[in-house]
This record gives C-alpha cells, structure tokens and sequence, in this order.
C-alpha cells in the first residue's frame, strides 16, 4: 500500500445495521475508535497494514457490539438507512408513502403527490452519499407540507410574549442543532423537529425567540424562557434522550 494512502473506507454489520467506518491509517503505537457524525473512526498504526485494518475491524465490531448493548439508539445517527417504494414515513400526526425509483439522470428530484412522496434519484451512487441525498430531498418535501403550521406557531409565540420583528422563518435539514436566528430577525427550525411532540417544537420556538432579547444562554435568557414554558427543562431533557429518533 502506497504511503499516500491515509484512510480507507468500509462497512460493518453491527445488530443488522450498515455502519460506515472510516479506517485512518497513521503514525501511533495503539488503535483508537470513536464515533462521529457520519461514521465511526477506527484509527490504527501502520505497519502491516492488511493485518492491522483486520485485526481492527474485528475488535471495533466487539466494541461497538457491546456499546449498542449498553446504550440502545447509540449508532441510530451515523447507520446506513434503507429506503423503498411503499414504506411509511411518519412526520408529527402526518403520513407519507414513498415511491422511488433509480434513474440515468444528473441530478434528484423529489415531489409530494396526494400523499405521496416521489423520488427520483440518480442509480449507482454509493449507499452513504444515497442516504444523504434521501433524507435532503424528504426535508425539503415536507418542510414546505409544514410551512404554513410552523409560521403560525412562531408568529403565536412571538404575537403572544416577545413581540420582535420576524423577517425569515425557514426550515432545513441540520443535525448540529435544533433551532438558530440571527440579528436580522431570522428564525431557522431544523426540519428534524417535526418529528417531536408539538410541546417541544414550541419549547424550540420559544428558545430561539428568547435570543432576540438575550443573545447568549445567561441566567436572564432561561429566565425569559421559563417564564414562558415553566417546564423547559423536560422539553431539553426529551430532545437529549429522543433526539436520535428524530430523523428522515
């Protein structure tokens, strides 16, 4: 294996899940794995690196065995999810059917119809990059099924205690947070909400509307939330113990 070879990717099956790992191949005594965002990072010494990568993957498969044992929905956000025609998407209280199909095309495209979501999706792109496209395309999809209801819950909330000038409220995909705004008066709900309970998308609501007259998370801040959501605490309490589940 050539020296400019620094990583190498592959999958492992852990409990009937595709997980991406990512095989880093460097200049250390020992080997060192973590999970990320996207993937899990097994990082080995050089040396016989065939031995190595085998000897790795063989122990990550064990670690991460036993840690999905001890703690349910670890790798629900980085394993690979299979997508078909006729499966059910289930968004809040509404339904979607998905029908797919794999085309010679440049590029996806994605409409809602009666009830039904169409992909159309270019064949022969590599599960992980496929996944991704996916879970865009459906955000897209049904962040403008939702509009309408998500303008009127942050114009109540605003209407109702804050009474700050909103200029944008947008919907989109991110995993990095819940919620933003910026000074300019906008509101960015991740479309990963839609999949709480309508108490703690109003919770999320609030949060950043709270920003507009605190910027940062001072005591003043969660005092202007509790005042408003008295138990905000069991909103945060339920996006980090079901946030995992909240996912295209």
């Amino acid at each position: 294996m050539k020296k400019s070879v620094k990583h190498i990717d592959t999958r492992i099956n852990i409990h009937g899940r595709e997980i991406p790992v990512r095989v880093h191949i460097e200049w250390r005594n020992s080997m060192r794995a973590s999970i990320g965002k996207r993937r899990v990072n097994l990082r080995i010494p050089r040396g016989v690196i065939k031995t190595n990568i085998n000897k790795g993957l063989e122990w990550l498969e064990q670690w991460l065995t036993s840690l999905s044992d001890e703690k349910k929905g670890v790798l629900d956000r980085i394993s690979i999810k299979t997508y078909y025609s006729g499966q059910l998407l289930k968004v809040g209280q509404r339904f979607y059917n998905l029908h797919l199909s794999y085309e010679k095309r440049k590029s996806h495209t994605a409409r809602l119809l009666e009830g039904t979501i169409y992909l159309r999706l270019v064949e022969g792109i590599p599960p992980e990059r496929m996944q991704r496209a996916i879970k865009t395309l459906l955000s897209r999809v049904v962040a403008n099924d939702f509009a309408l209801e998500i303008h009127e819950r942050v114009y109540y909330w605003n209407d109702r205690y804050f009474n700050q000038n909103v200029n944008n409220i947008r919907l989109k995909y991110t995993t990095s947070n819940w919620g933003s705004c910026s000074t300019k008066g906008n509101v960015n709900l991740s479309t990963r909400l839609l999949f709480a309970p309508q108490d703690v998308i109003d919770y999320v609501i609030v949060h950043e509307l709270a920003h507009f007259l605190e910027h940062n998370h001072s005591a003043a801040f969660w005092t202007i939330v509790g005042d408003v959501i008295p138990d905000y605490k069991e909103k945060e309490a339920w996006l980090k113990k079901n946030g995992h589940l909240c996912d295209f």
